[in-house]
């Protein structure tokens, strides 16, 4: 796998400001259904790759005053299950506009605070990239991508994706990570999963 990417500067405050106005671009009904899988996957690296929980989740949620969107548990269970690519139909919910920027929100603040490993991480990569030598073989490269492929086994119905192409996602989805963990990440995540929507990537 080819790695090129120039890091983003380091932040030198933490705050996330809220970019996704009213007159931003809105997305249609089945730009949502992409989006919502696609907002699934970077929790999903964030959990192999920090290991954070529901626990966090709600924390974040509640720094961010977005406790009437995930209130509790079940509230971000059924969020997370309206993913179209997870295992189990039943209770799937449909995701609408406030709830996808409010995963947003929640996702890019969980990767401000762990921007540290996540840069880490991503350094990392492109060094290991750079000898050829086999991520799996490098200690948190290899326990990312190990953590990563189990959950995304176990949750998800998609069983078509090789161990190749997921090591291409989860590798990607690190990368990802790095640019919204900074003060713009909100902007670019949106701009992204439109982007991503726009041309049916899944």
């Amino acid at each position: 796998m080819d790695i090129s990417l120039h890091n983003p500067a380091p932040d030198q405050d933490k705050v996330v400001s809220f970019p996704l106005t009213e007159d931003s671009v809105q997305p249609d009904r089945s730009q949502l259904d992409n989006i919502k899988a696609q907002l699934d996957l970077v929790l999903l690296a964030l959990e192999a790759l920090v290991g954070i929980g529901s626990e966090a989740v709600l924390q974040a949620a509640a720094e961010l005053n977005l406790q009437n969107v995930v209130s509790d548990r079940v509230s971000l269970w059924r969020l997370r299950q309206s993913n179209p690519l997870r295992r189990g139909t039943g209770g799937r919910k449909k995701l609408d506009i406030e709830e996808a920027r409010s995963l947003v929100m929640i996702s890019c603040h969980l990767a401000q605070q762990h921007q540290t490993l996540i840069r880490e991480a991503v350094e990392l990569l492109e060094s290991v990239a750079e000898t050829q030598r086999p991520f799996h073989q490098v200690a948190l490269l290899g326990d990312y991508l190990d953590n990563f492929t189990n959950t995304y086994q176990d949750r998800m119905t998609e069983d078509t994706l090789s161990m190749d192409a997921l090591t291409d996602l989860a590798l990607k989805l690190l990368i990802d990570l790095l640019f919204y963990s900074n003060n713009q990440g909100p902007r670019r995540l949106w701009m992204a999963l439109l982007d991503r929507a726009n041309h049916g990537e899944g």
